[in-house]
């Protein structure tokens, strides 16, 4: 093969493509006896390969989760009421594809944010968009957008990210503003996207922190509905020495 012909491959983006093929021809004798559809069905799953492993590698890079999250590294050795068939069952996925929610709950240092991480590290693995923001900092987005006049281009934004992890929920109560705000996005999630939910408050008392009823009433409705709980109990894991570098 010319480099010519490699330099026109890789000037259309085919990396994966010339890493194949330079590997074949360097290791002609690997690769002499496959026909020239085999050996082309080859250089094609490679670039194919590659192409994913990139989309993966940038939707990580996104999600800005936490990091070494990932779900097979979950500690069930510690009681925390962390059940694992919920999480078999939440790890394919599925209820991405049914735009279903998840609630997690718990103390400060159970575990929420490596968990909801780890659920969001999975998403992104199986080529889904994920995102993992503090709820303060998305109000701030959401406030400094409609400032600045870009709020239809960060409705666009979230309309693309398939998972959309809110931590730190109702750490503070919610304005009657800031409740407006979240309701808009959560109704333009509803039934089309999936977001997961970290409160160290108890579903219970919700609707009595966020300060506008009504709003209150229609949030509560639109994440609860559908939403898978996750209750976790115990200590902080970050005191206990028996679970270190791992969640």
């Amino acid at each position: 093969m010319s480099n010519a012909t490699i330099e026109k491959l890789r000037g259309m983006h085919l990396s994966g493509f010339v890493e194949a093929l330079v590997d074949q021809q360097e290791s002609a004798s690997t690769y002499s006896d496959m026909s020239f559809e085999d050996r082309l069905s080859f250089l094609v799953d490679a670039e194919f390969l590659k192409r994913k492993n990139t989309r993966i590698s940038l939707a990580l890079k996104n999600a800005n989760i936490q990091k070494g999250a990932c779900l097979e590294n979950i500690n069930f050795l510690v009681d925390r009421n962390l059940k694992k068939n919920l999480i078999a069952e939440l790890s394919n996925c599925n209820w991405l594809g049914k735009a279903q929610n998840i609630i997690i709950t718990g103390a400060t240092g159970v575990g929420k944010s490596y968990l909801s991480g780890a659920l969001a590290e999975k998403a992104c693995r199986l080529e889904f968009k994920a995102l993992h923001i503090k709820v303060n900092e998305l109000i701030r987005q959401i406030m400094l957008a409609q400032a600045e006049g870009n709020y239809p281009r960060l409705v666009s934004k979230f309309s693309k990210i398939h998972l959309l992890v809110i931590d730190e929920w109702l750490r503070n109560p919610l304005s009657a503003k800031d409740a407006k705000e979240i309701l808009d996005l959560v109704d333009e999630r509803y039934g089309k996207l999936s977001t997961v939910f970290c409160s160290q408050l108890p579903v219970k008392n919700w609707h009595e922190s966020i300060q506008d009823p009504t709003a209150a009433d229609a949030i509560m409705d639109r994440i609860i509905h559908n939403a898978h709980r996750i209750e976790l109990q115990g200590d902080s894991l970050r005191k206990n020495n028996t679970i270190k570098n791992k969640e």
